[in-house]
């Protein structure tokens, strides 16, 4: 199906102008898929390998992220719609409203994967568990948060208390 075509049931909403939240691309997504049609729905850390390619303006970012081996990463679906407020995920007629479902169409197409670090070589992150097509810019990296301690002491504790 043709991404601008509602399906059954399916509502869209205009978009308010203005509010950018000027965001930047840190880099870009490398995955196997070519098409939303290819990609899986849901990543897997048995998947095939991707690679996380950093822009050289925030390579110096990237310090330390071999430590870990689990991340969070959020980038843009830039192919998505951003108007349709019920969805018909299923294509069934049955109708979810756009928050309650885990759909790439959304106002703000920002997508969440944990990946599995599979090795770190200069700028690029090489991770099994992305969903997304080959080319998607690159939000954000971060240590998978539940498995990280934090590296800054706790708010209103001085260093120097912490044994």
């Amino acid at each position: 199906m043709e991404q601008s075509t509602l399906r059954e049931n399916e509502v869209s909403a205009s978009l308010p102008s203005g509010g950018d939240a000027h965001l930047h691309f840190i880099g870009t997504v490398r995955t196997p898929w070519q098409s939303r049609g290819d990609a899986p729905r849901q990543g897997d850390i048995n998947g095939p390998l991707c690679t996380i390619e950093v822009f050289d303006h925030w390579d110096l970012a990237l310090k330390g992220i071999e430590k870990y081996r689990t991340l969070e990463i959020l980038s843009w679906l830039h192919e998505s719609r951003r108007d349709v407020v019920l969805q018909n995920p299923a294509n069934n007629g049955e109708v979810h409203g756009t928050f309650s479902i885990r759909s790439p169409v959304r106002p703000n197409p920002i997508a969440t994967s944990i990946v599995q670090v599979v090795s770190v070589t200069g700028n690029r992150i090489v991770v099994r568990g992305m969903d997304c097509i080959d080319g998607t810019p690159l939000l954000h990296i971060k240590p998978e948060r539940s498995l990280v301690p934090p590296i800054a002491p706790p708010k209103g504790v001085h260093p120097m208390d912490i044994e």
